[in-house]
Order: structure tokens, then sequence, then C-alpha cells
């Protein structure tokens, strides 16, 4: 009753018409931030922290939760329509609401996408209400034997579940785990693969291997298939060039779903924050983690299983539910334990910090205006989102509609400019280019991206934990598997390994009966 009193009182916080305005603000930009290639929210979070100095902290964060909520819809639209996330949450959209539409279905797929974020973010904040103390504690119980082990997991159920094959996933793999090396060793400082430059130090920031692979490797993919239809991963196969001018968009179609899409995707809509609100409270990757397995639990349970890879809107409507409960899971971490889980979390705390403002546990009773209002003011931003975005999906969707050399073209500078504005060396640039070239030769080769990110953004957490829990072991392997949960994880692991192999030997034996 505490907690549900305080949120009334929140809410008379977050209605007043000016943090409205900000609320509003918040997410028109957000929207349109995730829109465009390689400028994500936590960018534009970023980039947003010294206007608003000046302004009332309450209404900053309002405005910045905005963004955030904004920008995770606003990078799947990219996904679905161009097959260009605009930030790494939205990476599964694209493998499942590209396909959708390409074959007429785009605005089926968004719509889907906007019901399901709202869906995530209407369930996963009532948990952020009702759970955070319970979660909390939850996070804090875990260790760095856990902690590697949901990474692992990870690892190997995305490479496993996309691409032709799993010798092409672990290759794709090995790359972003490779990328993820790139710098200063953070326990004992040595650099490595920098090739002597200082630039390289800091390494190679997430951002700028996210663009470079998806947007610029998207990009110089359809350059060099002038007229092909390109997709995730050489979708098209190695070796196919298209030919003649790029074809016209197909019709979208309506921006409502009928009752057939409805019944196929309201059970993803609540299975999506089951997944994503523990994930998001753990520092186990951010919405990254349990989009992906809200994919693979969809294409396990789904009677449509051959749409998978084709456009199958269970793809898109579970993943993205998944997605937006976990930036609701985000902020208990965020909020009671000053723990960022994610890179928009990381530059929220130090957009609290900025303002004298120390997370953690005494931050409901010190700034209960502050805390109280932000997550009523969540409420407020996903009704806003569902009302102005849903009916803008034929806009969206319009975005087929624009010549291909101009589309690239638009993604190539707003790419450059969000990949120089995470540094502002020309080095980023260089990077950028040279990792753009990578992606091309993954799609050239059938080597599906999504590994790769996570690689990169996984990578460098999987070593830390891996070293953490040796170093509490004195170095013995089986500190590694020395709680019951590491242990059930990696038990799930070995499942998904031997999947391929006990299904033979499952299957075989009534094959010959018949």
């Amino acid at each position: 009753m505490d907690a549900l009193s305080s949120l009334m009182d929140g809410f008379g916080t977050a209605l007043a018409p000016v943090n409205l305005m900000w609320a509003a603000i918040g997410v028109l930009l957000g929207t349109a931030i995730g829109v465009l290639p390689g400028i994500g929210p936590a960018m534009a979070v970023a980039l947003l922290l010294p206007v608003t100095y000046g302004l009332d902290p309450v209404g900053a964060f309002i405005m910045f939760a905005g963004i955030y909520y904004g920008g995770m819809f606003g990078g799947s639209t990219t996904s679905i329509l161009l097959n260009t996330p605009g930030e790494t949450a939205a990476v599964i959209a694209a493998v499942e609401g590209h396909p959708m539409a390409k074959a007429g279905r785009g605005s089926q797929a968004l719509a889907a996408a906007a019901i399901g974020h709202f869906a995530g973010g209407l369930i996963g904040t009532v948990l952020l209400v009702m759970l955070a103390p319970t979660v909390a504690e939850l996070a804090v119980d875990i260790g760095a034997p856990d902690y590697l082990a949901v990474m692992v997991l990870a690892f190997i159920a995305v490479t496993s579940v996309l691409g032709s094959s799993r010798v092409r996933g672990f290759a794709s793999l090995l790359i972003g785990l490779t990328l993820g090396l790139v710098g200063l060793d953070q326990m004992t400082g040595q650099q490595r693969l920098t090739f002597g430059s200082l630039q390289l130090s800091d390494g190679i920031d997430v951002v700028i291997v996210a663009v470079g692979l998806f947007a610029i490797g998207e990009a110089l993919w359809m350059a060099a298939r002038p007229g092909g239809p390109g997709g995730p991963g050489g979708a098209t196969g190695p070796g196919r060039k298209g030919r003649g001018t790029a074809p016209e968009a197909e019709p979208v179609g309506r921006p409502w779903l009928g009752r057939a899409e409805l019944r196929r995707s309201w059970k993803p809509w609540l299975r999506g924050p089951l997944i994503g609100f523990p994930f998001g409270a753990i520092p186990a990757g951010g919405a990254e983690i349990p989009t992906f397995l809200s994919y693979i639990t969809e294409k396990r349970l789904s009677r449509h299983r051959k749409e998978f890879g084709k456009g199958a809107i269970e793809g898109v409507a579970g993943p993205e539910s998944a997605a937006s409960a976990s930036a609701a899971g985000t902020l208990v971490s965020m909020l009671t334990l000053g723990l960022p889980t994610t890179a928009v979390a990381a530059v929220l705390l130090a957009a609290f910090q900025s303002y004298g403002i120390q997370p953690g546990p005494l931050l409901f009773e010190r700034e209960p205006e502050l805390v109280w209002g932000l997550i009523a003011s969540l409420f407020v931003g996903m009704v806003m989102l569902l009302v102005l975005n849903l009916p803008l999906a034929p806009v969206w969707a319009k975005l087929l509609r624009v010549p291909r050399p101009y589309l690239y073209a638009g993604i190539l500078f707003f790419a450059a400019v969000g990949a120089y504005a995470v540094g502002g060396e020309p080095i980023d640039l260089v990077i950028l280019l040279v990792i753009g070239l990578l992606g091309l030769l993954m799609r050239r080769f059938d080597l599906p991206v999504l590994p790769a990110i996570i690689g990169v953004i996984l990578g460098p957490a999987a070593e830390q934990q891996l070293r953490r829990a040796l170093q509490i072991s004195d170095g013995s392997v089986t500190g590694l598997v020395n709680t019951p949960f590491s242990v059930t994880v990696y038990a799930v692991i070995a499942l998904v390994l031997a999947w391929p192999w006990l299904k033979r030997l499952l299957w075989r034996p009534r094959r010959r009966v018949r």
C-alpha cells in the first residue's frame, strides 16, 4: 500500500503541465532519434546532458525516460523497415520484421512492435512498483559464476539459433569477441590488439561496432548489389547479384492487426515481460539477452515455425515486449543499487551524479518526488508512444518508398555523425569504415551479424566475471559451477548444444516404425 500511495503522489508530479510537456518532448525526440541509425537513446541522453543542467531534475529525468522508451520504439522501426537497427535492443526485430515489411506487411509489424512495447512496458513498470525490493535482493545475491553462466547461455543460444549453420554462427561470435578485446586489459592495464595506437587504448565503442556492422555494412552491401533485395546476414546467399534498378516497395497494408494476427501476438506480448524484466534487473547485457531468448522461446512454442526467418509476427511481438519490460527492470538496479546494467542506465547514473544525487537504497527516502514522479512518467510516456506512433505506422512505412540511393546515403550520413559524436575523434570514422567493410564481408560469406554484436557487448563483461570467479576460487575451475543457479544454466546450455543430436535419436525410431 505504501508503494501504491507513493505512486499516486508520483502521478501528481508527472501529470503537471510542465512535466507532461517534457514527457512529450522526450517521447518525440526518442522516437525520432531511435529511427536514425547509429544515434540511439544512450547517445541522445548523453548529448542532451549539458542542455538540461538548468532544468529541474524531475523534468529532466522525465524527459530522459521518454527518450529511453521512445528510442527503443524508434530503433525497432528502422529494424523492421530498413533492416538497420537504431540501437542494439532492436537488433532482433530485423530478423522477422524486415521480411514482413518486404512482403508488404510493414505496418502490421510496426503495430505488433508498438503494442508489444506498450504491453511490455506496462507490465514491467507494474513489476517495478511491486517487486523492486525483491528483485534488488536477488540481483545482490547473484555472483560472478552466475553472471558468467548467463552470458555463456546468450552466446550459445544466439549462435545455435541464427545463421545457416552453427559453424558460421560461432565464427561470427569469434569476430565479436575479438573486437571486444581491443583496448586496455581492465585488470593488468596491458594493451591488447591496439597495434600501438593510443586511440584504440579505450577500446572500440559498442555504438561504432553496431553502426558499422549494420548500417554501414548494409549500405555497402546494397551498393555492391544494385537492385538486389539484400537481407540480414546475406539472406539471399553469397554470390547472387542483383541486376537493374531497385524495385519499388510493396504496399504496406493496413496499420492495424487483424484477428488472426492478434491471436498469434497476444501470448508473446504477455510472455515477453516474464523474460525481459528479470534480465533487465541484473548486469547481464540489458535488453539484448532477453530479446534473443524471447525470440528463441517464441520459435519453439509457435505453431508456425516454418514462417520464422520469413516474417513470423511472433518474432516481432515477443522480443519487443521483452525489450520494453527489460527497460523497466534496468531501472530497478539503477535506482535501488546505483548499478547500471545498460549504456542508457550508465548515462542516467552520470546524470544523477551531475545533479548531486546518488542512486541507491536511500534514494527512495531522500528523493521520493523525483523517483515516484519518474516511475509514474513511464506510464504516461507509454500511453503517449502508443497514441502517437500506432496511427503513424503508415507514415513510417512510407520510408520503404524512398529511393534506395537517397535512403542509404542518408543512412551513411547519420551513421557517420553518430559515430563521430561518440568520441569526437576522426579515428572513429576510420574504425567505422573498417567495421563496415567487415560487415560487408560477413554478408558476402553468409555469416550472421547478431552473434558478433553479442560478442562485442558481452565479451568484456564475460571476461571480467570469469576472472573474478577464478580469483574467488583460487584458480579452481570448480569455482565456475559452485552455485545452483550456475549449474542449472550450464545444464540448459548442454541441452541446447545437444538438442540436434537428441532430436535425431528421438525421431529416427518413429520414422522406422512408419
